[in-house]
């Protein structure tokens, strides 16, 4: 394939065409350089309370001694579910200094879903909030863990402080059900707390590792299939976090001060873990750790409290922010960058966010697989312009047709992806990883998209997403790009159903924010903006979209229910 880069001579001043995905052997030197760097600085804050760098640097330490001494081989994998509180952070460091294996676990699944991964990724150890004790309890004895560590809420706070936030959670919020984990000499249950008091005695010994070493596997496919996990590396991990730092600190290094990010993105996904736990940690920058993002009154009343200068979210987040009158009131003097990833960002709610803060949401585009960063629109770009961006630095991006070869300048084509941030591949899935690596090292990522003659990259959708009409492609992205424009809009979602006379037809969900909006109402709008075959055939109101924790509408959901009813339907009738 050809090695034309043409976006590189978009990239703003300061920006490098390459990175050295090398400068450090591994996260763990990575994070040991940040710990040093930034000692004596606050890493995050949550409910009232900071850590220093310092703090979280002794913490897990004493996490990776207790996990040594466990005798868990190099590379064993040891699973975290929890919400982002400052417990993740120790425990992420806290394993890969151990040499181990992060398997970052959504705390939100059902025991079906927490049982296919702990058996799929064969973890050995899990460190589990209580909150989701329950949870556990229904799978741990048919899965291999041997380690269980289980955390309270209060267990990283201060002596007087900690025992009062963990008695609060269980008894005046009532977060904690009564659960109880099966007795067996094959499963070793330790308090989180006790683990970290006990690893402060023990002997530590910095395992030897490289990049070539697993750091995290990385499920997904959740939404599409079986969960199945992205292997990522040391070293794919380091590259994204210098790749993104290249492209981010220009424009970070004009403020004044201490770095601020918000994370209400969960750190249990990939785009948290590299934008805010890694790229943060190296900046020295202060994590203000949100536990639930979908609180959205707590949330604001949390960044009353802060002067923020980063802000990563999905467009879910950005526009319920957008939707409530008290986030106006919000100091935006520092805010810099505000990254929106992990689904496509739709034009009212960008210019809604830059009429209130004054700054634009940057658009990317990234998957687990690639760690996940692979374009980043340019931070001086003031107007909306629906692109995913250009590819970072040491990225090289190709469009494919169906036999892998480069489409014609300006056609849509699969997005495939060569750069030291692309997985090592499927975790146990060989057959797997051959169907979506090119000869040539490009993964191949199932997503539509056409460059323009500048590298600049535009999504047309998602391969399995195209709803065919007579023979014409329709992309659901533009559909509801145009209908989420609508005053009386919320959100939509588009999907293609079965059709006698056109294959498939276009079915139209809306969430209104006007409820005298009617259907005739949006058809109308839909025949101006939209051309005769792209138009929905049917729409439905509904009060709310199926959505992933991250915040992404989950289409397939709503495809499985209109298959579900017409089967229904077609058995009455």
């Amino acid at each position: 394939m050809t090695n034309v880069k043409p976006w590189l001579k978009q990239y703003e001043p300061g920006v490098p065409a390459t990175i050295d995905p090398d400068s450090h052997p591994s996260l763990v030197s990575l994070l040991d350089a940040a710990f040093r760097a930034h000692a004596g600085t606050d890493m995050m804050a949550y409910l009232g309370s900071r850590w220093t760098f310092a703090e979280v640097d002794a913490l897990s330490r004493q996490l990776a001694a207790w996990l040594q001494a466990r005798k868990l081989s190099k590379g064993a994998r040891v699973a975290v579910m929890m919400p982002n509180i400052p417990h993740y952070a120790v425990a992420i460091a806290g394993i890969l200094r151990a040499g181990h294996v992060v398997v970052n676990v959504n705390p939100m699944y059902t025991p079906r879903e927490l049982e296919h991964q702990l058996n799929d990724a064969e973890v050995e150890a899990l460190i589990v909030l209580e909150y989701f004790g329950p949870t556990v309890q229904e799978v741990i004895d048919r899965t291999p863990v041997k380690h269980l560590l289980l955390a309270s809420l209060g267990d990283v706070f201060g002596a007087i402080k900690g025992p009062w936030i963990t008695y609060k959670s269980r008894n005046v919020d009532k977060h904690v059900i009564d659960f109880k984990l099966p007795s067996s000499s094959r499963l070793q249950v330790t308090p989180f707390k006790q683990a970290l008091a006990e690893g402060k005695g023990l002997p530590f010994t910095p395992p030897p590792l490289t990049g070539s070493d697993v750091a995290f596997l990385q499920y997904t496919g959740g939404t599409t299939g079986v969960s199945k996990g992205a292997t990522l590396t040391h070293r794919n991990l380091v590259a994204n976090i210098l790749q993104c730092e290249a492209w981010f600190k220009p424009e970070l290094d004009k403020v004044q001060g201490q770095l601020v990010n918000v994370v209400a993105l969960p750190l249990y996904h990939v785009f948290a873990l590299t934008v805010c736990y890694f790229l943060s940690a190296r900046m020295g920058t202060l994590n203000v750790m949100i536990d639930n993002a979908r609180n959205v009154g707590k949330l604001i009343e949390t960044l009353k409290k802060f002067k923020i200068t980063q802000f990563p979210a999905v467009n879910t987040l950005y526009n319920a922010l957008v939707e409530e009158p008290d986030f106006e009131q919000l100091d935006f003097s520092r805010l810099k960058v505000c990254n929106g990833g992990g689904m496509a960002v739709q034009q009212a709610t960008a210019e809604a966010w830059q009429r209130i803060t004054g700054v634009p949401i940057v658009e990317g585009y990234g998957l687990s697989e690639t760690s996940p960063v692979v374009t980043v629109n340019r931070l001086d770009n003031r107007q909306y312009n629906g692109a995913i961006g250009y590819p970072l630095p040491s990225t090289e991006v190709a469009l494919l047709d169906e036999q892998g070869q480069p489409v014609a300048q300006g056609e849509a084509g699969e997005i495939a992806v060569r750069g030291p941030q692309v997985m090592a591949g499927y975790w146990k899935r060989p057959e797997e990883t051959a169907r979506v690596m090119t000869a040539d090292g490009f993964f191949r990522t199932g997503d539509i998209g056409v460059m323009a003659a500048d590298g600049l990259i535009k999504i047309v959708d998602r391969k399995k997403d195209m709803i065919l009409v007579s023979g014409f492609n329709v992309y659901p992205n533009e559909i509801e790009q145009v209908v989420s424009l609508h005053p009386g809009v919320t959100e939509c979602c588009a999907i293609g159903v079965p059709d006698e006379r056109s294959g498939e037809a276009v079915k139209l969900f809306v969430v209104r924010k006007d409820y005298s909006l009617s259907e005739d109402d949006v058809a109308a709008y839909c025949k101006e903006q939209l051309t005769g075959y792209k138009r929905p055939k049917y729409i439905e109101f509904r009060e709310d979209l199926p959505m992933s924790n991250v915040g992404k509408i989950l289409r397939k959901d709503l495809r499985d229910e209109e298959l579900a009813a017409m089967a229904r339907r077609k058995k009455v009738a």
